[in-house]
């Protein structure tokens, strides 16, 4: 059960309600003042509600770097907050973006994909590297960077570290308000806190 207390809309302020409006448009699963993942949280500030939501939308339709790459930096930073919502909802959508079921594997048991598959393409090790460096020192190195950008361009590096931090962000809220996974959904990592 999510540590955040489930208020009905009835509940909500009007701009509470608006976000909520906004948010919960075109998704499957909502019920009454549920939405499900990070939303919900945001909604209680409907502000930081309405500036993350925009920014998602931008991260996840709008980056000039391929979806497969995008999906590849999202799953690495779940992976290495181990936020469950996070890997449960992006797993699929890494494989949807075409990115190779090997690569998914290796990152979710926290292993450095096999580069020399052919399946992996270049952009799928500059991303890895990128990320994983920055995970891991904070920093990237000169050749990391000089890959990167010939990879997908200085905007590109910018649009996907920014991701990375985004979704930082995200697996923060995921694990700070404990949000669960829907019923009979099977949980990718070891839960530190469950009851269960």
């Amino acid at each position: 059960m999510s540590r955040q207390i489930r208020r009905p809309v009835s509940e909500f302020s009007p701009e509470e309600k608006e976000i909520y409006e906004k948010i919960s448009q075109g998704r499957k699963v909502v019920a009454d003042g549920h939405i499900g993942g990070p939303f919900d949280i945001w909604v209680t500030s409907p502000e930081m509600g309405r500036r993350l939501n925009a920014l998602g939308g931008f991260f996840r339709f709008r980056t000039e770097v391929d979806r497969r790459y995008i999906e590849l930096a999202i799953i690495m930073i779940g992976r290495y907050w181990e936020a469950q919502f996070e890997w449960y909802a992006h797993e699929p959508m890494a494989r949807d973006a075409g990115l190779p079921e090997a690569v998914i594997q290796a990152v979710r048991a926290n292993e450095k994909p096999d580069f020399s598959d052919p399946q992996v393409d270049e952009g799928d090790r500059v991303t890895w590297q990128l990320i994983h460096e920055l995970i891991q020192t904070h920093q990237v190195a000169p050749e990391t960077y000089d890959a990167a950008v010939a990879c997908y361009g200085e905007r590109g590096v910018a649009e996907i570290i920014n991701v990375a931090g985004f979704y930082t962000g995200v697996c923060m809220t995921l694990n700070t308000f404990d949000v669960p996974l829907p019923e009979g959904a099977t949980y990718p990592f070891p839960r530190a806190h469950s009851d269960a």
